[in-house]
């Protein structure tokens, strides 16, 4: 699949759409109007592929809804330089909007089969996070702390204390939280043992999963 004129134009009013449900941060507009959300995919969906929808991918996962991926991305209010940790790097949309961003992204993945395509894939489209890793994105990446930001796309029952551990003192950690349907959560570190929290409404993720498989 290649990209085109055609789907530039779809993308931009893909941007539209998105900016018309509330997103104001002009750089995450840019990046839904850069990245070729329809190689993604598969071949199957590309017709729908500018839609603000979720479609599935591999190992029973989605790609997420772009809406969802600018809303959090957005919350992350991520400055050029910034180091930030991603917990299910998935087909790697939400990758490519972090790099977009000019951000340094370590991503983990815990399906072996999706790590292993996206790890390949992205560098294709010139997309080079500093680390894709295989694990359980419940641990966080210590070796790697501390971040400026976290984003958990999928649905978490809990937060994990590690990733609160993990973020700088003025990090932001964006977190989908619960069971069926998800509260799209914001945590501040404001100083070493305080953080603050800030709730934005119901999202639907698939499940985060411990362990890897």
């Amino acid at each position: 699949m290649k990209d085109s004129f055609k789907h530039k134009g779809m993308r931009n009013q893909l941007a539209q759409i998105v900016a018309n449900k509330g997103i104001t941060d002009e750089n995450v507009l840019n990046g839904i109007r850069n990245i070729p959300r329809h190689l993604f995919m598969d071949s199957s969906f590309e017709a729908h592929a500018y839609q603000d929808k979720a479609f599935p991918i591999a190992a029973d996962q989605t790609i997420s809804q772009p809406y969802t991926v600018a809303f959090q991305t957005q919350l992350l209010e991520i400055k050029s330089g910034d180091t930030i940790l991603e917990i299910g790097t998935g087909s790697g949309y939400q990758t490519a909007m972090l790099l977009e961003l000019g951000a340094k992204v370590y991503s983990i993945e815990r399906q072996k089969e999706l790590f292993k395509r996206t790890s390949l894939f992205l560098p294709k489209l010139g997309y080079r996070p500093k680390k894709l890793i295989f694990g359980d994105g419940y641990k966080g990446l210590p070796e790697q702390a501390p971040f400026d930001g976290i984003v958990v796309t999928a649905g978490a029952p809990f937060v994990p204390k590690p990733l609160l551990s993990q973020l700088k003192v003025g990090g932001k950690l964006v977190i989908p939280v619960g069971e069926k349907a998800q509260i799209m959560t914001l945590f501040i570190r404001t100083s070493e043992k305080e953080f603050t929290k800030k709730e934005f409404g119901e999202f639907r993720f698939v499940p985060m999963l411990e362990d890897k498989n």
